[in-house]
């Protein structure tokens, strides 16, 4: 089985925690197919495109380069699948095969956790609260910059934590 090295998207190197790639034969033709366990923020970034220019590097050293399209797999860890159509299969004869009808297919999801790829790149969301807090507090927040108070909760959460979990 062919192992991905590298992978980049539109020129920039994303980090893949487990991927697969491979040759998906149907009755409908072939696939090139490239599954990635990616983070959480790659599979935002890309989630809505329908085409990425996606450049392989396997540890064989062959380089492939693809306009591929872009399908987020549903499922417990943030999963890419890439994929294009192929005209000659045997063009692509170093990697594995799966037909439709195999039993087998890539579980790419073994042996990782969503708490480890957090480590590597950790989301940020946006969140709304309402607060009743004394008024100087209010002055004093109104007072602050954005990126201030959102480290200030980040701080405050991350400690508060600490202490509950001793």
């Amino acid at each position: 089985m062919a192992v991905v090295k590298s992978v980049k998207i539109d020129g920039e190197n994303i980090h893949v925690f487990k991927s697969a790639i491979y040759v998906f034969a149907a009755s409908s033709g072939f696939t090139l197919e490239l599954d990635l366990i990616v983070s959480e923020v790659v599979v935002k970034k890309y989630k809505k495109e329908d085409h990425l220019i996606i450049e392989i590097e396997l540890e064989d050293g062959r380089v492939l380069h693809s306009i591929m399209h872009v399908k987020v797999l549903a499922g417990g860890l943030p999963q890419l699948n890439l994929f294009s159509e192929l005209d000659d299969p045997g063009d692509y004869y170093f990697l594995d095969q799966v037909n439709e009808n195999d039993p087998w297919f890539p579980n790419i999801e073994e042996g990782i956790t969503l708490e480890e790829i957090r480590k590597v790149e950790m989301p940020d969301e946006d969140i709304q609260l309402k607060l009743k807090l004394p008024i100087d507090q209010v002055e004093w927040l109104k007072k602050q910059k954005k990126a201030r108070i959102n480290q200030l909760f980040k701080e405050f959460i991350y400690n508060h934590w600490k202490k509950v979990d001793e």
